[in-house]
């Protein structure tokens, strides 16, 4: 983290802040001269991570290609096991739901993702595809720009993440979005004995009758059974906490209030990816006014045992979206919503001496939804002209941030959010 964390056991009140701002916040922008869209009418943006590190060589896997099977003489897939998409490619065979997408034209595949100089480190190549900043030195990400930047005066909840901490791709100079713990909204949703202390605490929050000792400069509060709010730089102190407090009633009573409304006829599968897709359709449904929602999938650092493991990873990712993309299409949603998946880095060309593979660097990205211009972009990589036995990548990650801001978010200033110009490949 860059910066410090406050104990959540402060209270304040909220007098001042709330005639400021509440209405604005629920409301959204009073100044009519500039008009600020919400996910209430709006298209929505869905950000799912596959952390670990995809290995995009067997995902989308270049069957024709001799140096393949010779760099992965068992962990390498056939033809036979494949659904095969064209240009001697095809599908990890685990994805039959993705398979009919891009099939029906709603699912762009791009091929060799990366950046210049990538780095093999988790945790730096994770900042790097957050913040959009391959030097890594800046200290807000891409989404929170664009809240910044198109999303002023809109509800706190334009971005909720579900991860147990603020991704850093949410990080902002005035609206940072909201990020939830999952498993406890989850248990909250359907009861049990987290429900009476979790309400019991976001009241309390709201009504305190005591001061908060020492400074605040910056940083975030954790909160029980609900999340995290990143602080927003330039803000007093006094402003911080009071905008805190009301985040984290809108940010739970509200999201809670909303999803627990939706109820569907489809069935998801119970691992986390499922729970927390099935989760953002009822917030659609709910027409929150969030316009990005980010999800993970984590445990794709194979580095040994790779196939049925990331087979296994690759399944799970397909369930969860045949259930989601049928839950939008259910409420009427589905043309409203893109689905973007990103990997901090691929896997080495390679297989290791353990049936897996090491970290590498360009891999493949999924965009899907109804709103997609589907079929292959970019270029795959040479096998044979390598980094360090590493493929090379052929289109920046930026390029395909781009489309999604400006094509389909329709954000201002998309040059400025990305710190450069990147020109969009034609996804939505």
């Amino acid at each position: 983290m860059r910066s410090a964390v406050l104990g959540a056991s402060a209270t304040w009140t909220l007098p001042g802040f709330i005639d400021r701002t509440f209405a604005e916040l629920a409301e959204g922008a009073r100044d009519k001269s500039v008009q600020f869209t919400s996910g209430k009418d709006d298209t929505i943006l869905v950000v799912l991570q596959l952390a670990g590190g995809n290995d995009g060589l067997n995902t989308l896997v270049p069957f024709e290609n001799d140096e393949y099977h010779k760099a992965r003489p068992t962990i390498g897939k056939k033809a036979k096991d494949l659904i095969k998409i064209g240009d001697g490619l095809g599908l990890n065979a685990s994805m039959p739901f993705l398979g009919s997408m891009f099939k029906e034209g709603q699912l762009g595949v791009v091929q060799g993702v990366g950046y210049p100089n990538p780095n093999r480190s988790h945790f730096v190549s994770t900042s790097i595809w957050e913040t959009a900043d391959t030097n890594n030195r800046s200290n807000t990400g891409w989404l929170g720009r664009y809240f910044d930047n198109a999303c002023e005066g809109i509800d706190p909840t334009v971005g909720i993440s579900f991860n147990k901490s603020t991704p850093e791709s949410f990080g902002a100079m005035r609206n940072p979005g909201v990020s939830l713990s999952s498993p406890e909204l989850y248990r909250w949703i359907h009861g049990g004995g987290q429900k009476a202390k979790a309400e019991e605490f976001f009241a309390d929050l709201n009504q305190p009758e005591h001061g908060v000792d020492g400074p605040v400069d910056g940083g975030s509060i954790d909160m029980p059974a609900g999340g995290k709010v990143g602080a927003v730089v330039g803000e007093s102190n006094l402003d911080f906490l009071e905008r805190v407090a009301l985040d984290a009633q809108v940010s739970s009573k509200k999201i809670l209030e909303v999803a627990s409304k939706h109820r569907t006829t489809l069935t998801y599968d119970g691992t986390p990816i499922a729970r927390n897709l099935n989760l953002v359709s009822r917030m659609i449904a709910g027409g929150m006014a969030t316009r990005v929602y980010y999800v993970s999938h984590g445990g794709f650092d194979t580095h040994t045992g790779q196939v049925n493991s990331h087979d296994r990873l690759l399944g799970q990712l397909d369930s969860a979206l045949k259930s989601f993309f049928a839950d939008l299409k259910q409420q009427g949603n589905d043309k409203r919503v893109v689905l973007m998946t990103f990997s901090e880095f691929g896997r080495r060309v390679s297989q290791n001496a353990s049936a897996g593979t090491d970290h590498g660097k360009a891999s493949c990205m999924f965009v899907a939804g109804g709103g997609v211009k589907g079929g292959l972009y970019g270029k795959y990589p040479s096998l044979t002209e390598l980094s360090q036995g590493d493929l090379i990548h052929t289109v920046d990650f930026r390029n395909v941030y781009a489309d999604l801001l400006g094509g389909w978010l329709k954000a201002p200033g998309v040059e400025s959010i990305l710190g450069g110009k990147y020109e969009g490949i034609g996804l939505v």
